[in-house]
């Protein structure tokens, strides 16, 4: 079974980084990117997403109201925010959410720390 990621960031270069790492940590893992909330809700209602990886500053609306939509379309899916914007209120609605904080500029441990749990997640 193949996993899919979702990477939403409003900045083409984020997202980049993102699928670099995800590439060199994954390569079996698929990805599609959203640069935007709407183009987020959209992709996981016509595709299969297992994970997703969402920037927590956006036009519209940020990273944890697109979590909260998704969890809402999949409870399970494992969720990571990042963000530079580490205020306990951010980290504590994070949590709450079930999503994992990842900090901004996002480094490749992080990230393989996150998959690594999503991926023993999935395979309970």
């Amino acid at each position: 079974m193949t996993t899919h990621v979702l990477i939403v960031d409003d900045s083409r270069l984020a997202r980049m980084a993102v699928i670099k790492g995800l590439t060199r940590l994954r390569p079996e893992f698929t990805h599609c990117e959203a640069a935007n909330p709407d183009e987020a809700v959209a992709l996981v209602k016509a595709r299969q997403v297992d994970i997703a990886v969402i920037d927590f500053n956006m036009p519209g609306r940020d990273g944890l109201t697109l979590a909260a939509e998704l969890k809402d379309m999949n409870r399970d899916m494992p969720i990571a925010l990042v963000s530079a914007n580490t205020q306990d209120e951010i980290l504590e609605r994070t949590a709450q959410l079930g999503a994992t904080f990842l900090t901004k500029p996002l480094n490749e441990a992080a990230l393989r720390t996150f998959l690594d749990a999503a991926v023993a997640k999935m395979k309970r």
